[in-house]
């Protein structure tokens, strides 16, 4: 089913405006069923106090003409009510306060109450349900105003008493009674169902306009919301394609797609590196591979031509194949010895080499490289020295593997030191930990060399000895382990004068490659 709607509609935007429209839509219909209930109650309540009003001022004026009808007969007030058996009106009332046709309540019902008009006279308090006296005036519904209708409520009987005495009474000498009058309101004409039809017809227009206010805000809000989410859509899609270094601006609105725009940020930052990783990780297995392929060419196709000539018996004499399996065996060594180098750098490189890391003192490594390497240089002629400090330099390190650097570079520095030259070893400390140099007096290096000296299988053209007998790993296999201790190696090199190689280890070793480190 989503399928068949627009994708307009499946949107998030989409989804958030009719959301919000479906919210303002039932506050709406809450609105529109409680209100006018409300209303209605309210407007209820006003016209029945406004009722009440009228029949408080209509009792007013019956008040005084009943007063006055009394008191026109000069000094003897004239009665209301007449002591017949039953007690009947006085004449002269019908004439005071009129019929339903006309008179003074009916004035008083057109023009003031605007509503039915009760009148009645009981004989006295006591006895409210004995009338001697009713009125009774209806109010047709041609009287009513533009707009108004009848209402069917009524006024409480809004009694009083006659305080002046009937003539009767007065005459016998006797207490005069006092007469209880009521008059009452009923059936009123009112605005009421036309306020509330205007109110409710205004709050339809308001609704209308609250609808396309909440249409409009909603997608101010939703594209508010959305546009930093297909940002991000955007931006995954095109890291998914290769873009690496696609990355999405920081909204600032909202600190929820703010920690989001950073997480995303951050983890585009990892997968690029990651990816960097692996494509310097293969484009270095891809040169490891093509170095090991060359290197071992050489050997194997040695071995391969020493092999078919002794096979063939085309080597008679006895010197010859002397001298072939000697050949042989050198290359053999050769092999080995790039077999173990090899092994060696593919552990440091691939940090599976758990460093031994001890609080022990430099001056011990320095010591026993150095006396390792003593028979191969007095073998060679080569003179050397050692320069240690008198005091402890202790600092953590692993013995073996900074011996195994020390033991790399001393040999190189014999090797490429003709015979009387001198190779010096010196150990001292730094402001950030130790330093280690081996400086002799050999051929040296090429300036367009030098940055080279570090690559795998990489023996530079100023190299005395046979090819066959160098691996070009031992730099290599120098900088991984000074690099995994944290360090840095350098290099400097004078042609005909000699070569100096400085290794600085920090006394804080913070070893950031994968191998594991055993403190």
């Amino acid at each position: 089913m989503p399928r068949l709607l627009p994708s307009f509609l499946t949107g998030l935007r989409a989804r958030l405006v009719i959301g919000f429209l479906i919210v303002v839509a039932i506050v709406l219909a809450l609105m529109f069923a409680t209100l006018p209930r409300l209303l209605d109650g309210y407007f209820a309540q006003q016209a029945r106090e406004d009722l009440a009003r009228r029949a408080g001022v209509v009792r007013l004026f019956i008040v005084r003409e009943l007063s006055r009808y009394q008191l026109a007969g000069g000094q003897a007030p004239q009665p209301i009510l007449l002591q017949t058996d039953p007690v009947s009106a006085a004449p002269g009332l019908h004439e005071a306060l009129g019929t339903p046709e006309q008179g003074v309540v009916r004035q008083l019902a057109e023009i003031v109450a605007q509503a039915n008009v009760r009148v009645t006279i009981a004989v006295d308090r006591d006895h409210p349900d004995q009338i001697g006296y009713e009125l009774f005036v209806p109010l047709g519904n041609e009287f009513a105003q533009p707009g108004q209708q009848r209402e069917t409520i009524s006024s409480a009987p809004d009694a009083f008493t006659i305080e002046i005495p009937d003539l009767f009474w007065s005459q016998s000498s006797a207490g005069a009674p006092q007469r209880l009058v009521s008059v009452q309101l009923s059936d009123p004409f009112t605005y009421r169902a036309q306020t509330i039809e205007t109110i409710i017809g205004v709050m339809g227009v308001a609704a209308v306009l609250a609808l396309v206010a909440a249409v409009i805000l909603s997608l101010l809000i939703a594209d508010r919301l959305a546009n930093p989410i297909r940002r991000l859509t955007r931006a995954a899609r095109e890291l998914s394609e290769g873009h690496l270094d696609t990355r999405v601006p920081s909204p600032g609105n909202s600190p929820e797609i703010h920690e989001l725009t950073a997480a995303f940020n951050t983890m585009a930052e990892r997968v690029q590196d990651s990816i960097e990783f692996i494509r310097r990780d293969r484009d270095r297995s891809r040169d490891f591979l093509a170095d090991v392929s060359h290197e071992l060419r050489t050997p194997i196709a040695a071995l391969r031509t020493f092999n078919e000539l002794l096979t063939e018996g085309q080597v008679p004499e006895e010197a010859t194949r002397q001298e072939f399996l000697e050949q042989s065996r050198t290359q053999i060594e050769r092999l080995d010895w790039l077999a173990s180098n090899l092994l060696e750098l593919s552990k440091l490189e691939s940090g599976l080499v758990l460093l031994d890391l001890r609080p022990d003192d430099l001056r011990a490594v320095v010591e026993n490289a150095v006396q390792q390497a003593q028979p191969s240089a007095d073998r060679k002629g080569v003179k050397l020295v050692v320069k240690v400090p008198d005091e402890p330099l202790r600092q953590r390190h692993d013995p073996q593997r900074i011996g195994q650097v020390l033991g790399n570079l001393i040999g190189n520095a014999v090797k490429f030191t003709p015979a009387g030259g001198r190779v010096e070893v010196s150990l001292g400390p730094t402001d950030t930990g130790a330093e280690l140099r081996v400086v002799d007096t050999g051929v040296g290096i090429d300036a367009r060399e030098l940055p080279y000296v570090f690559d795998r299988f990489y023996r530079g053209a100023q190299a005395i000895e046979p090819r066959a007998t160098g691996s070009g790993l031992g730099l290599s296999i120098v900088r991984s382990i000074v690099e995994m201790h944290s360090g840095r190696v350098a290099i400097t090199s004078t042609p005909g004068v000699g070569t100096q190689v400085s290794v600085a280890l920090p006394a804080d070793v913070s070893v950031s490659s994968p191998a594991a480190v055993r403190a």
